[in-house]
């Protein structure tokens, strides 16, 4: 049903706010920190590694997370969901700027072709890792983000998911 409403409004061109953003459940992020990019890899790293087993779950998502790559300036991963086994892909860039500066551009997009909605999933996959690594408190922090830019950003619990 949502799928088909979906389509009826692309093709007629619906103007309505009701539903803004992509139409994938996806997310992009920017962050920025007063860190070496090679200490926030370091730390994402480390928590991707923290994360990766059942056992972290404990009632939300911060588990199941898999390193696929690692280097100073990019790091992939996996995030599954416990409950349903849905797979995000996880990508982080780090890009250096001034002697002491890290810029991020970060991504998590669902495998699962049919998922539109996901309640802000894609989103935490990602900043659960940016606050359980302790990025999130440090000086400089910074976060740039939208719900255009992330698939129910604005109503996702990382609590929960």
């Amino acid at each position: 049903m949502l799928l088909t409403w979906l389509l009826l409004n692309i093709l007629l061109g619906s103007r309505e706010k009701s539903f803004s953003g992509p139409l994938h459940a996806q997310c992009k992020v920017e962050w920025y920190f007063r860190l070496t990019c090679r200490r926030v890899s370091e730390a994402l790293v480390t928590q991707i590694k923290k994360w990766s087993t059942m056992s972290s779950c404990m009632g939300g998502e911060k588990c199941l997370y898999t390193l696929r790559s690692a280097s100073v300036h990019f790091i992939a991963a996996k995030h599954t969901t416990p409950a349903t086994k849905h797979v995000e892909d996880i990508n982080f860039r780090l890009v250096s700027y001034g002697f002491t500066h890290c810029h991020i551009s970060a991504m998590s997009v669902s495998e699962t072709w049919y998922a539109v909605l996901d309640h802000g999933t894609n989103y935490c996959n990602l900043y659960n890792l940016i606050e359980g690594s302790g990025l999130a408190g440090t000086l400089g922090y910074k976060e740039i983000t939208s719900d255009f830019m992330c698939t129910q950003r604005s109503s996702a619990n990382c609590t929960v998911y």
